[in-house]
């Protein structure tokens, strides 16, 4: 039964944006699967499942996202969904986002390739993002603020 209801989160995840496991649930329950919450959390887990930047649905974590036609505006968006909370220390930013969304964040700064950002770091629920040099990390700083208040 778990490998018909792992194809079947495969093939719904590849043919329409899902957002939540809620909706995942309600879609496998029309196929016939009743499967709890921590059943689909495992079977997530399981199949390398990710949410996608761009959108936040779920994707396999091995299919390539299609890059926007602007990634520094998909990052400007990210910047304004996820971030809650951002602190500077000299050349680093720390962005604490709500749990499960520092990957997205972090995945739509680095397709951005700002010149000032050296890299991420990404965990669960906060971002290392490393500037260049003390002003450039206060820049890309002061930009994030902007952009997650607008």
């Amino acid at each position: 039964m778990k490998q018909f209801r792992q194809a079947a989160i495969v093939d719904l995840v590849s043919r329409e944006a899902i957002h939540s496991q809620a909706v995942l649930r309600k879609l496998l329950k029309r196929q016939g699967f009743d499967a709890t919450q921590a059943t689909l959390s495992r079977d997530i887990k399981e199949l390398g499942l990710v949410k996608r930047a761009a959108d936040g649905a779920y994707q396999r974590a091995d299919v390539v996202p299609a890059r926007t036609a602007d990634p520094r505006a998909e990052a400007q968006r990210a910047v304004a969904d996820y971030l809650k909370r951002i602190d500077r220390v000299e050349q680093l930013i720390v962005l604490k986002t709500d749990p499960g969304e520092a990957q997205l964040l972090a995945l739509a700064i680095d397709q951005a390739a700002y010149d000032e950002i050296v890299g991420t770091i990404g965990g669960d629920d906060t971002i290392l993002v490393i500037g260049r040099h003390r002003r450039a990390a206060s820049d890309i700083a002061k930009r994030f603020e902007t952009w997650a208040k607008a």
